[in-house]
């Protein structure tokens, strides 16, 4: 016990004798001083005391799927930070290959009593993955925020990009730059962001050949190996559903030896850091990070308040960014 009070004490740069009013409920401590104390037992790992348990912590967890793709630190940065302005902490839970699941995360988040989560990709875009934890979080009334198209019938609210919109902008560029024979390199079969890409392309084409699709997972790697198939198959323009997908399909033509944008013409998604510094430099579908997480943080910030907010999808408009991996289409 001496311990724990010295501990929570020197976190929050307050007595021992303070943390201890606080733990025993006893007065004459500020509400600021009383939710850092519980804020620091939480993040320090230790049980509140019975009396206080009924009161969720000031934490929130940020839950994504990666680090290496540039798009998550950035929705990360956004959200944390306009989440640590309502007074908020975010807890970051990024999952690892063989490591901690994003089930495990929700384990770990509702030991910690959070406030509530907010998915920045995940389970929750694939209709084939398991989906039991986000039904725990509806069960146990968590506010709950995902970001960037999922499932149906989950019954959380949700900001999105227009995924529609993305692609017919990609898909008029390229047109109007002559190309005729363009395909995309989409995530897997049941991702929904993917499957929406997809929709618009056949709405534009009247449909579009399953010749002009490749899957991939979402990875350089794998925009290289989807890639490669569509030049193989004729393809002068790619549409990529992720910045890192298009470096590798940027790579597949130069291994090919051929010319970007000269011969091959490829267009991104997200405009993630460092796309500007690329060689070239890549034309992509910008995700308005900024005010999507922003307005991921009011509706879970509504919801912590008591605000009941609709199952609904806000779609935020993207914006094509014109640079140097498109050009006019090959004559020959």
């Amino acid at each position: 016990m001496t311990r724990r009070l010295a501990e929570v004490a020197k976190k929050v740069g307050v007595s021992e004798a303070t943390v201890s009013r606080v733990l025993n409920g006893k007065p004459g401590v500020s509400d600021a001083t009383r939710q850092a104390v519980l804020t620091a037992l939480d993040v320090l790992g230790y049980e509140r005391p019975t009396q206080l348990r009924g009161e969720r912590a000031r934490l929130v967890g940020l839950v994504l799927p990666e680090l290496q793709n540039p798009i998550f630190p950035a929705f990360a940065e956004v959200i944390g930070g306009a989440l640590a302005q309502l007074g908020l902490t975010p807890v970051l839970c990024t999952q690892t290959r063989g490591g901690v699941s994003e089930a495990d995360y929700v384990e770990l988040l509702l030991q910690q009593q959070v406030s509530g989560v907010v998915f920045a990709g995940g389970l929750y875009a694939q209709a084939d993955a398991p989906h039991d934890h986000y039904r725990l979080l509806a069960h146990r009334n968590i506010p709950v925020v995902l970001v960037n198209a999922a499932i149906e019938h989950l019954g959380f609210p949700g900001v999105s990009c227009d995924d529609a919109v993305a692609v017919e902008q990609a898909w008029r560029h390229l047109a109007l730059l002559g190309h005729e024979r363009i395909g995309l390199v989409l995530g897997p079969d049941d991702h929904v962001p993917s499957a929406r890409k997809l929709a618009a392309a056949h709405a534009i084409t009247g449909g579009l050949p399953a010749e002009r699709v490749a899957r991939a997972i979402f990875s350089l790697e794998g925009g290289h190996a989807a890639a490669s198939r569509l030049i193989d198959r004729g393809v002068t323009g790619i549409i990529c559903a992720s910045d890192p997908l298009a470096l590798g399909a940027i790579r597949a033509a130069r291994r090919k030896g051929y010319d970007v944008p000269g011969r091959i013409s490829v267009v991104g998604y997200d405009d993630s850091a460092f796309m500007n510094c690329t060689e070239p430099p890549l034309t992509t579908v910008r995700q308005p990070i900024e005010a999507m997480g922003r307005a991921a943080v009011e509706l879970l910030n509504a919801q912590i308040g008591g605000t009941a907010v609709p199952a609904e999808e806000l779609l935020f408009e993207p914006e094509l960014v014109v640079r140097g991996s498109t050009g006019q289409a090959p004559r020959d």
